[in-house]
Formats: structure tokens, sequence, C-alpha cells
């Protein structure tokens, strides 16, 4: 009895120990130089990685990664409209489970910097704002404004409840938390920033708080008392001279934003920037004793309808691709690039002494499969819901509809031809008179009107309306409504009496398909099956296709455009199964199409008139 109560009690003990060992807290505190983690200094070298940007199978795999170049921290934003897409309706499951995100690098020995502001631009949907703050009257984003602070507070606090826990100081590995981002690049206001600092207070971010802003906007986004991070500079000593000025006279010092490479939009030449480039930055960054943030070490891929956009005083809109590439040290598929092993080679000189990387792992398996044949069809115009009438066009946001498309509907009575006109259309709109394709209007081409011949008698007007990305840096946050945002002019003359059908795609499982073929030039819903004995990465080829979207297994894996640079869409493993598969792609422009094919590659650097010599 005393050997088993003996032996109950060290179980008991080593129990308790284990559980402590789990939750033991550390302390993460700045020093003059350095940052000092439980004592002694520590040099984060982190590497950016989004949650939604990467399959949550994938996650870890990733974090290996990142171990494996050399890295010991993660920096990650968190997406205020992934979190909340309707108002007080809040989603932390699945892929948007940010809080089983942090705990998985810390299970992989990593530590993480959150940058949770309201506000990301991160080449993503609205700045990750949602979309349903612009239909709260009265409400500016990035502001005092009363409501708000209000919906912000609300998200925040629901934030902390996921997050605050997991901070190193209560055990976890969270090293530190962003307030706003890069405020300084839009405004000055130091009483707005410390309504930022209190509310994460208030929301449980009790540990170190930071702001970061570019070199030239450091003056305008710093909040006193805190840290001030630096982006876009690989010079220490401006680092330095910066926070030195700013903050205490003393460090320690941090480059949250490093850019290895960047990102790209519709239509224009792929961004690759060579290695070499950023080595020796990289290497006086470490060298000099400051810590770094790579943005991005592992870009991932913007599926669904959540790519942000650029727009600028001179007219011009600029969507972003759904690839997130970035040229990073990572690819869109998760392996390690020429850039990745360079990178390494350049950490592995800054290393504390006795520590040594992981082997690389090899490139993850790719397949090219054979020709999917798309049996299933549907015309978009068979789909379409019960429709919301109204004298005028009404945006999306006043549809209550975040994403995808809506069709825009009147007739017309009186035969005539002549300009027909859509004033402020956002962003991509193809007319048809009686169900025949009359024409294409595109924002990023500054194109809103176009020439008509209406025949006699009742004419049947649709446009179809798709949201490109809303505006996610820049003033214009505040004018980011989607659709037909004004009205439409037939010779001068305002149409009136509309009928619009919302099509989100948030669900194609309830899309009836059938054998038969569509009409001719109407935009059409496609399907069908392969089946897999192996199953690995791949990309759909849609270098022949026009323009749409793609799923496979039910999962958004983004947008497609002939126009390039991008051709493929990546297909992760992750989201495939032995057996049958299956794939829906929603087609604007080329309904013809039937066949889909793949490639074992991704093709990212492809523009239209380059297609043809190039891909095959």
């Amino acid at each position: 009895m005393k050997y088993f109560l003996l032996s109950l009690s060290v179980i008991l003990f080593s129990a308790i120990n284990n559980s402590s060992a789990q939750q033991a807290k550390h302390e993460f505190v700045l020093g003059d130089s350095a940052f000092l983690l439980d004592g002694k200094p520590f040099q984060m070298i982190s590497g950016e990685i989004h949650y939604p940007r990467v399959p949550r199978e994938a996650w870890r795999q990733r974090m290996q990664m990142a171990k494996a170049m050399g890295l010991n921290t993660i920096g990650t934003y968190v997406f205020w409209n992934l979190h909340e897409p309707q108002k007080d309706q809040f989603d932390f499951s699945g892929n948007n489970d940010i809080a089983a995100f942090v705990k998985t690098a810390q299970e992989e020995g990593l530590w993480v910097v959150l940058r949770p502001s309201p506000y990301v631009c991160a080449e993503w949907e609205f700045g990750g704002y949602p979309y349903w703050l612009q239909n709260e009257k009265g409400l500016i984003v990035r502001s005092k404004e009363k409501k708000y602070l209000e919906e912000y507070r609300k998200y925040i606090m629901e934030v902390g409840k996921q997050l605050a826990p997991l901070q190193v100081n209560r055990g976890g590995n969270i090293l530190m938390v962003q307030i706003e981002n890069e405020y300084g690049a839009y405004g000055s206001d130091k009483e707005y920033l410390d309504i930022n600092r209190k509310m994460f207070i208030e929301a449980g971010f009790d540990g170190l708080l930071f702001t970061c802003d570019p070199v030239s906007a450091t003056k305008n986004g710093h909040l006193p008392g805190l840290l001030p991070a630096i982006n876009g500079t690989s010079n220490p000593d401006e680092i330095k001279k910066l926070v030195r000025t700013y903050y205490n006279g003393k460090g320690p010092f941090y480059a949250a934003e490093w850019y290895p490479a960047w990102f790209d939009w519709w239509g224009t030449k792929h961004h690759t920037v060579p290695a070499e480039k950023y080595t020796a930055g990289l290497d006086a960054i470490l060298g000099a004793g400051v810590s770094v943030n790579m943005y991005m070490f592992h870009g991932g891929t913007t599926r669904g309808f959540m790519n942000g956009a650029n727009y600028y005083d001179t007219g011009s809109y600029e969507p972003q691709i759904s690839s997130y590439d970035y040229d990073a040290p990572l690819d869109e598929a998760g392996n390690a690039t020429y850039k990745f092993m360079k990178f390494r080679e350049v950490i592995m000189k800054h290393l504390p002494a006795g520590v040594v990387l992981p082997e690389v792992p090899s490139a993850k398996p790719s397949m090219k499969l054979p020709d999917i044949h798309l049996t299933q069809s549907t015309s978009l115009f068979n789909i379409l819901p019960a429709p919301k009438k109204h004298t005028k066009p009404l945006s999306f946001e006043g549809l209550q509809q975040a994403y995808g498309f809506v069709l825009y509907r009147t007739t017309l009575t009186k035969g005539s031809s002549g300009v027909l006109k859509i004033k402020d259309l956002r962003d991509y709109g193809i007319v048809f008179i009686n169900g025949k394709r009359a024409g294409i209007l595109d924002l990023r081409l500054k194109q809103d009107s176009l020439f008509v011949d209406l025949p006699k008698g009742k004419v049947t007007l649709d446009i179809l309306v798709e949201n490109m990305g809303r505006v996610n840096y820049g003033p214009y946050l505040l004018k980011n409504k989607k659709g037909i945002t004004e009205k439409v002019l037939l010779n001068g003359k305002e149409l009136k009496n509309w009928q619009m059908f919302s099509l989100p795609f948030n669900n194609i499982d309830d899309i009836a398909f059938s054998a038969r073929q569509p009409a001719e030039q109407a935009p059409v819903i496609r399907a069908g099956t392969f089946n897999l004995e192996t199953v690995a990465d791949t990309y759909f080829d849609m270098s022949k296709w026009g323009k749409g979207v793609v799923w496979v297994n039910g999962h958004n894996l983004g947008r497609y455009w002939e126009i390039g640079p991008q051709q493929t869409v990546y297909v992760p493993a992750e989201w495939l199964k032995k057996g049958t598969n299956k794939v829906v792609v929603a087609e604007l422009i080329r309904p013809e199409q039937t066949i889909l094919q793949s490639a074992a590659k991704p093709v990212l650097d492809v523009l239209k008139n380059e297609v043809a010599s190039q891909l095959h």
C-alpha cells in the first residue's frame, strides 16, 4: 500500500510538473539595445505567414520550413473581415482559428509577433475591414468617430478572448502585439493611437505593445511610450537612429516589415527580386543586433474573393491576383526556393553558438493530372435567386452582400441606339441585351461606357458586376462600395426600376447542374470529377479559359483571368483526396471551354500576349 501511494504521489507530482512546464511564464522586456527573454538578449529572426493564406492542415509544415531557414519567430496579422463577416457574428473556427495557429507555432518551438490591428493592409480585401462597416451611417474607419470605435472595441475584445491568454507572460508564445498598422502613412493623431493602446490593454493584451511605420512615417505613426518598429529598410543605422529619436534614446531595434520581394496585380508583369539584392542587407541587420520580420517569408494564396486592390488619384485601379507567392523565400506551395537557401546561409552566420538548423526538407511532390472533362453545367442565368427591387441600382453594401457578383436587370420598352454609361462601376461589368453579351466594362481600364444597339420591342438589359477587391491602402479606404454605386444612363437619361440578383457563391453545393449545354455567350458554371490514387499538389492551368473562379472539393481556390500574369491556380494536396474529387469552374467570358488541364509547376509570369509562346 505504501509503495502504491508513493508511486501515485510520484505520478501526480510529475503530471503537475509537466503541466507547469507547459504553462511556464516567460519574461520578455525591452533592454537598452536588445530584447530580453528571461533576462538574456534575444534577437527575433521572424517571418510573416498569414493563417488564412495557408490550409490549416499545412500550417505545421510551413512552420517547420521556417525553422529550417533559421527563423525563431512567426509574424501574422489578424483579419477582422474573416472573424466578423457580418455584424456581431464572430467566427474563429477552421482556417480562421488563429489561436490554433499560434499554439501550433508554440508546439514547433516558435515565438509569435501578433499584429491584430483592425486595419492590416496586407493586399487583403478592404485592408481587413469587414464590408458592413460601410453600412453604419457616419462610420469612418481609422478615426475617433464614435461608431467605428464601438465596433472596433467589440471586435478587439473577441480577439482578446482568443489570444490574450497566449501571451508570453501567461505561458504562451506571443512576444509582442502591434497596435494599428503603418498609421503614420495615413494620419498623425496621437490621441487616436492612444485609444488603440488603451483598447488593446482592456482586451487583455498586457504585455509589450509596439507600433510600426515606414521610415518616412515614423514621426507621425509612433506613440510616445511604445517601441516604434521600422519598416522598409535594410540600413541598421537608419533603424537605430529613428528608434533613438522617437523612443528613449536607446533601443531595442526591430524591423517589423523587411521586404525581400513584392506582390502582383492583374495585367502587370510578375514581380521578382534576386536574392542577392537582399542578402547583404539581411547580413547587416542581423550583424547589428537588429531584430527582423520578413514580409513575407511565405505568402501562400489569397483564396476566395479576399484579395485587395490599390486605387490612385489618377483613377488607376489595380486589383491584386489570387496567388500571393510574393517571390518569397518559401513559395506558394511551401517549398524552399533559391532565396530561402541564400537567406539561410546568412542566418547561419548569426546563430548563437551551438545552434544547428534542421536539414531543409525536399520539395513536396507535385503532379500533372490527365485532362478533366467538365461534363455538367448550367448557365449563370439559370441559378438566379429571388431578386431585390429598387428604383435605383443598389450597391453590394445596400444588398447586404460582401463579395462575389451581382446581376442588375431592368426592362426597356423602346428600341434605340446610343451610349450606355455606368456611373461609378465597381469594378468589372459584363453587359447583356436579351441574354446576349454586348460588351465588357473594366474599371482597371477606366471603362464605364459602351455603344449599344437595342432591338425594337421589350428589351432585357442585364449587367453582371464583379467585386474585384476593395481598396486596402490609402485614403480610398473611405470610398470602398462595390457594384453599381451611382446610376446607369442611356443617352444621358437615367435608367430606373432595377432587379438585383445576389450571387456571392458562398455555397456551390446548391447549384443544380445538367448535361445540357447552356445558352451561347452566357456565363457558365461547369463541374466535373477526377480520380486520384495518390495525392499531391497540382496547379489548374487556366490559360485557355477567360475569367472566373475555381473550386475543388468545395474549397474556393481563388480567381483566374487570362490577362495574367497568373495563369495557374494552386491546388493544395491537403484539399485533395484519394478517389473522386470534384471541381467547379465559374467562367464569365469563355463559356465554350469544357476541358480543364493542369500542371506540376505554377505559371505566374505570363501576360496575355505571351501566353501562346511561353506556356505550351
